[in-house]
């Protein structure tokens, strides 16, 4: 820079600043301040988090490290293949230390209170002692395949509990893939030292199906006074169903809940015994005001009684595993079907003559089914 005289650097100040002229006597312009930087110096870039191997995922799970249960659950959730592949090895490794929870499936109308519900009965289990881990498989939209993952929100108990842990799934659409992914996260929770594994399905559609598949006890909860209770249950989740609770059963509900209650037992007689040898029970109960949770647990503790004396606990297990196994062919083989570009092309041209009716669906279907078998097969 150059060497400026005073009297020149008063001009320059003058010709930027003129209010500073003698003329104008009383104003005056200070020099600025230096600017601070845009960025904060105090601010610490943040390390990339370090890439984990199938052994530290084991190690951390087996450890109950909770980070590391929920990247290794993100890496079952995940659709990348690579992620994939670790994913199934660290459940191959992970299964030795399965098998020693309680696995407890919940369902029931939209409104009827389960998440609230799963808030009292998870704190009732950990001031027992216990280790509890909420699956709850989220509703998502239909349109935008969004979901709002809110469970967390109205678990406000269990959310700062460290032996309780708490995953949202998205269902976004997709059941066969969010319900084996379901089943492997419950490997890892019990791997993880978890002995309460809760499932929260979502309450519509045949996510009832997948979830009675993959848990020891099935609790379905109701709620009294909505309208004419037993109309709005499908016969199919009734029989699913090893116990009732009916929920708010409070205030001036009490009378309406225990006249629920008593129809769902009536009901409940007319069908066949379960497999189980144990006839379902139905408890009333209120899940906000914190009433008869006793007496929900004591109705599952007698059945976890029940099937394991006569031994249909480990029966069910194992036909659950076979039916899994069955569930995984299906849905390697469908997604190697629709996934094969030939398959994609011969599908548009096929559906084109069906929409104009120049062949059947039937015949349309076999054709392409043909094709695929005749040469992708040989």
């Amino acid at each position: 820079m150059e060497n400026h005289h005073p009297q020149d650097m008063d001009e320059l100040i003058r010709m930027h600043h003129p209010e500073n002229d003698e003329q104008y006597t009383g104003l005056q312009v200070n020099a600025g301040i230096e600017q601070p930087p845009m960025v904060s110096p105090y601010l610490k870039r943040r390390k990339r988090r370090p890439k984990l191997t199938v052994n530290d995922y084991v190690e951390g799970i087996r450890k109950g490290n909770t980070a590391v249960l929920g990247q290794a659950v993100t890496l079952v959730e995940s659709m990348v293949p690579e992620h994939q592949v670790v994913a199934q090895e660290v459940i191959e490794k992970c299964l030795p230390f399965t098998g020693h929870s309680r696995r407890i499936g919940i369902t029931g109308v939209p409104g009827a209170g389960k998440s609230t519900s799963i808030d009292v009965f998870g704190m009732h289990v950990l001031n027992g002692g216990g280790r509890l881990a909420v699956l709850a498989i989220d509703p998502s939209s239909e349109r935008s395949k969004g979901s709002i993952l809110g469970d967390k929100t109205r678990m406000e108990k269990l959310s700062i509990q460290p032996n309780a842990f708490i995953r949202p799934s998205p269902s976004a659409g997709s059941l066969g893939g969010v319900a084996r992914k379901t089943r492997e996260t419950i490997v890892l929770c019990e791997a993880a030292g978890y002995d309460n594994i809760f499932v929260e399905t979502v309450g519509v559609g045949q996510s009832e199906i997948a979830v009675h598949s993959m848990v020891d006890y099935f609790l379905l909860i109701q709620i009294a006074g909505a309208g004419d209770e037993l109309q709005g249950i499908k016969r199919g989740i009734m029989e699913m169903a090893d116990g009732i609770a009916i929920n708010k059963a409070d205030g001036d509900n009490v009378d309406r809940a225990n006249l629920a209650a008593a129809q769902f037992r009536n009901a409940l007689h007319l069908f066949p015994l379960p497999p189980s040898g144990f006839l379902p029970e139905v408890v009333t109960y209120s899940g906000y005001y914190e009433l008869g949770i006793d007496k929900v647990w004591d109705m599952i503790d007698r059945y976890f009684e029940h099937v394991q004396a006569n031994g249909y606990f480990e029966e069910k297990r194992r036909q659950q595993e076979k039916y899994w196994m069955y569930e995984t062919i299906n849905e390697q083989l469908k997604a190697r079907f629709y996934s094969n570009a030939e398959v994609q092309r011969l599908l548009e041209v096929k559906q084109q003559m069906v929409l104009h009716s120049q062949q059947s669906s039937f015949v349309a279907a076999t054709d392409v089914l043909n094709y695929y078998y005749d040469t992708f097969n040989k």
